[in-house]
């Protein structure tokens, strides 16, 4: 049996948690897991091996194993710890910003004024911010967890498969908008000018799933209190919990992602679709559901719809749609994809 270990210090424990779901059972495989204590504490633990780490303690623990492969799950920051794993080991990452992964120094000395200043500084002087694109580099493998972002450089991990898809049957549509509510990485006033307008008979329930705070937060206040008897919202004030956020995703008829096409990591341009990955993506196959998403958006993927001028309509349609998810992402197929490209990871 082969060893992995896979280290997320960092970010993404929503991706190290799918990581963990894909490879229970997995007969090839063994994996350590090096989770920081923000990390460990979001994590579902089923009796994996999980250790308690961080950037100080991280190289002395991998000396203790012989890993046949090491993943990093996110590496934003503790450059030079990483930078140092990946020139002694085989060492594959996973990358979610791909501007990000060739800032030249100039730019990522001009980005440390433009905001979090402190905090940039800080990255800068005992981190190696100035190394950020060394890992990468060194790494012998980078992956991307959308096929479609996958190219010669940039191999694709699959990692998400559908846990569920019964389809449920709900008397009002509810739509789920998942994510954090925040204008900067969804266009929010798009969808309250779409809600505050919408004209039916018909029951819908918009449930706004991730945090809303400040002016976002002022609208959806604003928003409920002038919407008609059959048009209902619900949001959130505080952190959703992953409790919370399961029952919705299961119960929704469909998801509704308003994805802007740029954003920003670290004062550097990213494109959904081309450079980025949606999160939403991931959310749509695990939990077995259609996906709303701008027209603008690049995806072939069939459970992907691109929105329509007339979105009503397109609603009333998508209540009563389905795809089989479990043809092209039940969990062995999936497994057995990743499996493969694990395997070639360690052969190279």
């Amino acid at each position: 049996m082969k060893k992995i270990a896979y280290i997320e210090i960092d970010t993404h424990a929503e991706i190290a948690q799918s990581f963990m779901k894909i490879m229970e059972g997995s007969q090839s495989f063994s994996v350590d897991y090096y989770f920081s204590k923000k990390i460990k504490d979001q994590i579902v633990d089923n009796g994996e091996s999980i250790f308690l780490s961080d950037s100080s303690m991280i190289l002395d623990q991998l000396k203790t194993n012989n890993y046949d492969l090491i993943i990093i799950g996110t590496i934003h920051r503790y450059f030079n710890t990483f930078q140092a794993i990946v020139q002694k080991y085989n060492t594959s990452v996973i990358v979610h910003n791909i501007n990000f992964t060739n800032t030249s120094r100039f730019n990522l000395i001009k980005s440390i004024f433009k905001e979090d200043v402190i905090y940039r500084l800080k990255l800068w002087w005992k981190e190696g911010l100035y190394y950020s694109s060394k890992p990468y580099q060194k790494a012998k493998n980078i992956l991307v967890l959308d096929e479609e972002l996958s190219s010669d450089k940039f191999k694709f991990l699959p990692l998400f498969y559908t846990e569920t898809s019964e389809k449920q049957f709900n008397n009002d549509t509810i739509v789920v908008i998942p994510g954090g509510v925040s204008q900067k990485r969804r266009d929010y006033n798009h969808v309250f000018k779409i809600i505050k307008n919408f004209k039916t008979d018909e029951k819908f329930t918009f449930i706004f799933l991730g945090k809303a705070k400040d002016d976002e937060l002022e609208q959806l206040e604003n928003l409920s209190l002038n919407l008609p008897q059959n048009i209902n919202i619900k949001y959130f004030s505080e952190r959703v919990s992953s409790e919370e956020f399961e029952l919705w995703m299961q119960k929704t008829d469909f998801l509704w992602c308003p994805i802007q096409q740029e954003t920003e990591f670290f004062s550097q341009k990213e494109i959904y679709g081309k450079t980025k990955m949606t999160g939403n993506l991931g959310d749509a196959i695990k939990f077995g559901k259609l996906a709303v998403f701008p027209s603008n958006y690049p995806s072939k993927l069939k459970f992907i719809i691109p929105e329509q001028k007339n979105i009503l309509e397109q609603f009333k349609r998508l209540k009563n749609s389905q795809f089989d998810f479990q043809k092209d992402y039940n969990k062995n197929s999936v497994q057995e994809k990743l499996e493969k490209v694990l395997n070639r990871l360690i052969s190279i």
